[in-house]
């Protein structure tokens, strides 16, 4: 939001007021330096409200109302108002301050939209903050799953508000190529090449026999290899072409990662020993029956965690201390952990490793939890994937409803709460379909300014008057558009995307009202007048934050439908 926003107009006329108050000694309290306004919920309230007199009634020994009273009075003495293009201050119950602006100042939102364009709803609010945002992280052993798909729409999502509130942000995918499962995986394909019974405890799937037939393709003489060779050949082999195929399904899905970092690379470079060194340095590591533990349970851990056991072998906590070194080493001041709903014991430990590294939990490191989603089709739960073996893979789901929609739905709940995609809905061009009915408002209004530009009707800043916008649709709409940059900062402070997909339904349904009842385009013979310019620009601004917040949550904003 500019400095010179209309809401910054406000709500610095209202300091200033409780300024003037405190220094002629009808206001006995500190006054703030800066102050955030509400949007009243019900129109009737105004456009703006602010609860300023409740909270300064107890440090002032004052009424809240008496205070709001003060300060209605000290606005309208020393001719604060005009200033702020407010046209009406009202004090409602205990002490709430509700402000009506001139349509003329209500409408210069518009302005700033289409000044800012793309930027609009950009702020410096974490600014400074250089975050390593991890998510997906799936084993290079198969494809990427439901559990993957909502973190991978939502991860980019997230990265992209908060690049938007400031912040620098490096996509992290997190390759757990080391370990059991990889030789699991490695005996797998080999079992599949060889057409011999599969480790029980192995990787089941079809995938695996179109991999293994693949690697002996480019490599047929890994199958006559010793056992133990070639396993690992395969194993290496079937690694990187698994890698390749996730990074080419992500890119298709629009989720994009500054880096794919390997979890074995940590032990390369002598990295895991300076890793562990600097955890003795702190004072929380100790050696105990032959084995090296981390003292987590200082910090809030259930129990301590091994680090290398008695057999000289790295516990996997041992990735997970040295993982975290690794990010802060690369100068990340917020490392930000997105896992699945079966990671949540790792929350406690993954705090307290970075309080063990001398780093503060509360603010160095944050770990998200997105719990299960569940794909409905015809009325029936679809569990069974023809490739995985297991449940619906991210690709399975884009072929049934589309990137969009698929990255839409999984955005638009918050990630703590379960929930289920219906495909029959998704394929529904309806209302009832949530990103139908936001892509399909924008492209109404591309549709209504093509037809403008057709009659000749001028819009745009040029033919801009913001006082003739005085219709309570036109009111309600502008009022919306002036919310964006708050959704925007909120989702970026609650790392909460879902509210930015909330938000430009609510501004969908607010626009259809105005279409509804504002005519925009001349009927007939009739001639375009300067109102028909002015609400062409503001459907110009509408669709442009429209496309804004859809750009946050990584779908497109058609231009027809």
């Amino acid at each position: 939001m500019s400095a010179d926003s209309v809401q910054s107009k406000v709500a610095g006329a209202i300091v200033k007021a409780l300024e003037l108050a405190k220094s002629s000694g009808l206001l006995n309290c500190d006054t703030p330096s800066q102050l955030t306004l509400d949007r009243p919920k019900n129109r009737d309230h105004g456009d703006y409200a602010t609860s300023i007199a409740l909270v300064l009634a107890k440090s002032a020994n004052q009424q809240p109302r008496a205070i709001a009273e003060l300060i209605s009075k000290t606005l309208t003495d020393n001719k604060l108002l005009a200033a702020a293009g407010i046209s009406k201050v009202e004090i409602a119950g205990a002490g709430f301050i509700n402000i009506t602006l001139e349509s003329a100042s209500q409408g210069q939102v518009v302005v700033e939209i289409l000044s800012a364009g793309k930027k609009y709803g950009s702020s410096n609010m974490l600014s400074g903050k250089n975050i390593n945002l991890e998510f997906v992280s799936a084993n290079p052993t198969g494809p990427l799953h439901l559990g993957h798909t909502r973190w991978a729409a939502v991860g980019d999502s997230l990265a992209r508000i908060l690049s938007a509130a400031g912040a620098q942000v490096s996509r992290e995918f997190y390759v757990n190529d080391r370990g059991n499962q990889m030789d699991l995986f490695g005996a797998s394909l080999r079992a599949a090449a060889l057409d011999q019974p599969r480790p029980e405890s192995g990787y089941h799937g079809e995938y695996i026999a179109d991999l293994a037939q693949e690697i002996t393709k480019s490599n047929p003489t890994f199958s006559k290899l010793p056992e133990a060779a070639s396993i690992a050949a395969f194993r290496d082999a079937g690694y990187k072409l698994q890698l390749i195929q996730q990074q080419k399904v992500l890119d298709n899905f629009g989720t994009h990662f500054n880096t794919w970092f390997s979890e074995q690379s940590l032990y390369e470079n002598n990295f895991f020993t300076y890793s562990l060194d600097k955890l003795k340095s702190k004072g929380h590591v100790y050696e105990q029956e032959g084995a090296t533990w981390l003292r987590t349970s200082d910090f809030g851990d259930d129990k301590d965690r091994v680090i290398i056991k008695s057999d000289g072998s790295f516990a996997y906590f041992a990735s997970d201390s040295a993982y975290y070194v690794s990010k802060r080493e690369r100068g990340f001041n917020l490392c930000i952990y997105m896992l699945g709903a079966d990671h949540h014991g790792y929350v406690g430990r993954i705090k307290a490793i970075a309080a063990c590294a001398g780093d503060d939990p509360t603010k160095d490191v944050q770990v998200l939890i997105g719990q299960m989603v569940k794909i409905m089709e015809g009325g029936v739960e679809l569990k069974l994937s023809k490739r995985a073996g297991t449940i619906i893979t991210l690709e399975e789901l884009v072929e049934k409803v589309g990137t969009d929609a698929a990255r839409y739905t999984l955005i638009r709940y918050p990630t703590d709460t379960p929930m289920v995609m219906d495909v029959d809905l998704l394929r529904k061009n309806t209302n009832e379909n949530p990103v139908y009915y936001v892509q399909y408002a924008h492209a109404r209004i591309c549709a209504v300014l093509r037809n403008a530009k057709e009659l000749g009707i001028n819009y745009g800043l040029d033919f801009y008057k913001p006082q003739l916008l005085d219709h309570e649709r036109e009111r309600e709409l502008i009022g919306l558009l002036a919310q964006y940059p708050r959704f925007v900062a909120s989702a970026a402070e609650m790392r909460e995307p879902h509210r930015v997909a909330r938000y430009i339904e609510e501004l969908a349904g607010a626009y259809h009202r105005f279409y509804n009842d504002c005519r925009v385009l001349p009927l007939g013979e009739e001639k375009p007048t300067e109102l028909n310019s002015c609400r062409a620009t503001l459907s110009l601004a509408t669709a442009q934050v429209i496309s804004n917040g859809l750009d946050l949550l990584g779908v497109s904003a058609p231009e027809k439908m």
